[in-house]
Formats: structure tokens, sequence, C-alpha cells
């Protein structure tokens, strides 16, 4: 299970004995971060025995409310589980004042085994259909995010940069400018600072054509649960240092009506016994020369796609980032060197031949992202799935719409999914859908602004 053990803390201690709380981190359904806080004599106890705490924890919808309509085995009157700390996530909270520490945690039944209704064991889980095969998957991923202002606007802006030499705000903006990173350098040197801390392997950065969004890259690792650990830390570690700044982060799909929105970029590749990438061809006449693995696995990746957009998008927001023009597949189409597809093979050498799956926003939930790309690759090379053919590098892509593009047909797509029940399991395929839908029909009873410009005068 990979529990921290107590002398992981003792090192820690002796390396930090300033330290007074811990932040105990439990990333829900959502990928949201539920958290509670325990003082210094409690530390050695949790590390020994874990902690108790209700199921619920990681089960509450994105408003932090427990579906009533949940049907899950042994949940009933939310029952205490154990919560145990991972290793090698312990680790200071930088940009707190007070003395904290942080330790990322999962969930177990009482007698120890994994629970179930934990994203990260579900991860878990699915992983063995590789290993299975002597597969390793080796991934990396990408976050967006924008930076927004404080003030007293009634709807949030985007940070703007200045004019050089003045307090002007730009009136546009452009793609990787140096201006950008410049005005805003203290703030990514102390996420810079904080990843280092954190032992969060962040390397690339830079600001995106819309005004106030990055992108922050991190190296890839060998072990998908600990690249998705990585990324809903870099979350935590963006949002905290913002708000030392007097800023605010947000990972919102789609914040802003006319500029673009986030996504999370997943690359990922696949190795086997002998350390030898499965996804290269090098006797292949095609450019780029792919294997039948590669092949196979797009094609799994197309299959499950409309299927998992349920948790690609999981939000009535990410929906409002699926439009025509907005740099976000609406397809499950691919192609080599192409950031207009869905699954895009990068320039690579054969080492590291990888697919970009580039359809889940920033709001998704790395684990279950992750697990839904491992159901994909698994079910293509086991059933030898044809993607179609490839766009070549440098070729239109005929912008056809195929994949769920309403919130509440994703969810009919994920209710009636064939293939994602044999990884995410079908009792977890209910609880999210369950809960899922209980938030559309939510977020649709809602009267708007928009409903009163529209219709209270022409009505």
């Amino acid at each position: 299970m990979n529990f921290a053990a107590e002398s992981e803390l003792k090192t820690f201690i002796k390396k930090h004995p300033e330290i007074k709380m811990l932040e105990v981190l439990m990333p829900d359904m959502n990928g949201i971060v539920r958290c509670k806080r325990i003082p210094a004599r409690e530390f050695a106890t949790f590390f020994r025995e874990g902690v108790k705490g209700p199921a619920s924890t990681v089960l509450l919808n994105v408003l932090g409310e427990f579906c009533d309509e949940v049907d899950f085995a042994n949940l009933e009157g939310d029952p205490d589980k154990l919560i145990h700390p991972i290793a090698n996530t312990l680790a200071p909270v930088t940009w707190l004042k007070s003395d904290t520490a942080q330790v990322l945690a999962t969930f177990t039944e009482l007698d120890g085994s994994p629970a179930m209704f934990d994203c990260r064991n579900i991860l878990i889980k699915a992983l063995e259909h590789l290993q299975a095969m002597g597969l390793t998957p080796i991934v990396a991923t990408e976050l967006e995010f924008y930076l927004i202002k404080s003030g007293d606007a009634a709807i949030p802006e985007p940070l703007l940069s200045k004019v050089p030499g003045t307090n002007i705000e730009q009136s546009g903006i452009q793609y990787a400018m140096q201006e950008d990173l410049w005005d805003n350098d203290d703030f990514l040197e102390d996420v810079r600072l904080a990843c280092e801390a954190q032992n969060v392997p962040m390397t690339t950065v830079h600001s995106e054509f819309s005004p106030g969004q990055f992108e922050i890259n991190l190296h890839h690792v060998d072990n998908p649960v600990t690249a998705c650990d990585h990324a809903v830390l870099l979350k935590r570690i963006i949002k905290g240092v913002a708000r030392q700044y007097g800023m605010a982060a947000t990972f919102m799909a789609k914040p802003f009506m006319d500029i673009a929105g986030s996504g999370l970029h997943v690359h990922f590749s696949l190795y086997d016994g002998n350390g030898v990438n499965v996804f290269a061809g090098s006797d292949s006449s095609e450019v780029p020369p792919i294997s039948d693995k590669l092949r196979h696995a797009i094609g799994g990746l197309a299959k499950t796609m409309a299927e998992a957009m349920a948790i690609f998008a999981p939000n009535a927001n990410s929906y409002r980032r699926l439009i025509p023009g907005n740099h976000a597949p609406l397809t499950p189409n691919w192609g080599y060197n192409h950031r207009d597809v869905a699954l895009r093979i990068p320039v690579s050498g054969d080492k590291d031949r990888r697919v970009e799956h580039r359809v889940a926003g920033a709001d998704a939930n790395p684990y279950l992202v992750m697990t839904a790309l491992v159901a994909g690759v698994h079910h293509g090379i086991s059933h030898g799935c044809d993607p179609g053919e490839m766009v070549p590098e440098g070729f239109e892509v005929e912008e056809a719409i195929t994949l769920p593009r309403i919130w509440s047909l994703a969810l009919d797509k994920f209710d009636s999914a064939t293939v994602l029940p044999q990884y995410l399991g079908e009792e977890y395929c209910r609880l999210f859908g369950t809960v899922r839908r209980g938030e559309c029909e939510q977020f649709s009873a809602q009267v708007s602004n928009i409903d009163y410009d529209w219709y209270l005068r022409s009505m």
C-alpha cells in the first residue's frame, strides 16, 4: 500500500523541528483536496496506526455535499474508515506563516484493505492490467491555469501584464512572452521553491495565448499514481502561493467567455521489462515510425473517449471549453506533430515515443483521468483496436463534432459505458455517475442572470 513509515516522520522532524501542525491531504472524487490538521502530539500515532475519518470525505460533490442517492457497498450511515499517510509525500508548506507540514493520504477499510471509493486506489487497481502484460507506463502531465487579479469587480478578471515602464495593463497578449514571466517572476520563483521543497518535479513554465494564463509542465515518472500525486500537489502549490501575492489561481476549464480554456494534457508511453519503449516502431515505414502497440493503444483511447467524457469534463463549466476553435478536441482523432487533434504523437525518438492525450480539462481529477487512459490503452492493445487514419503533419483538421458536448449526454454515455467499468469498478462507476447526475440536475435547475436578460422582458 506504500504507506509512510514512522521512520520517515522521525527523519523529517529531525530536519524540521519547528513543525507544529500537519495537514492531511485527501483528494476527493472531484480532484478537490480535502484537508484536516493534526497537532504535533498526534503525528506519531497517525503514522503508526492511521486515523479514522468518514468515508464521505472523498465522496462529496463539488459543493461539498454528500449525495443522499449514493448507493455504494458498506457506505450506509457514512461509516468511519482508516486514513493513512502516503510514503515520500511528507513536506513543509512553504506559503503558510505557521509552522505547518503536509502529507498526502489514502483511505483503507478498517481491516487495512484498500478502500475502493478512493480514486487513488482505483488507479492503482487499474494499473494491474498493464502490469500483468509486463508493461510499465511512463507519464507526464501539463497543467494550464489562470491567475486572477484581486478587485471589487462582480466578475473575476484575469491578471494582465503591464505595458513596459508603466502601470497600464496590456490590451492584448502574446504567446510565451518573456515580459509575462518577468512581471510574475516573484510568484513563479516561489512556486518553483515550493515544488522543490515538496519534491514536485516542475519543469517548463510559459505564458499561454490568453491574458493571465500560464502552463506548468511536470517531469515524466515511471509511476502514473505518483504523476497524479504531483499534479494534485502542483495545483495546491499554485493556489497557495497565489494567495501570498493577493491573487487567486483557478483551474476552471473555462473561466472566461472570450478567451481560451485550460486543459490537463497527459503524455503516455509504455515500456517493457527490458526498458524498451513498446510504442516505438523502428522498422516501420511510417512517419513517424510507430509500433502496432501504439496504434492499438490509440485505437483504444479513441474508442473509449466518448464514454470517458464525464471524467475528462466533469463539471457544467467543463463543456464551455468544448467549442469549435477553442483548441479543445471535439472528436477522437489522432495525428503526428499536430495540436488540433485529441491524441497527438509529438516529435520524438524511439526512446520517448509517446501519445499526448489533450482532451481533459484542468478541472478534471488526475487520478480518474489517468485511470481512463489506462483503460483505453489496455483495452486497445488487448483487442487490437484500429484508430483509423492518422492526421498527417501540417494537414488541416476537419472540425467534426462527435464527442458529447452537453453534460447530460456525456453522463448518458458514461452510464452506458462497456469498457470503463472493467477498470474503475462497476460500483464506483455507479457512485460517480450518481453524484455527477445530481450536480447536473441541480445546476440545470438554477435561474441565472442570463435567463432574465434573454426572457424576462420578451416572454
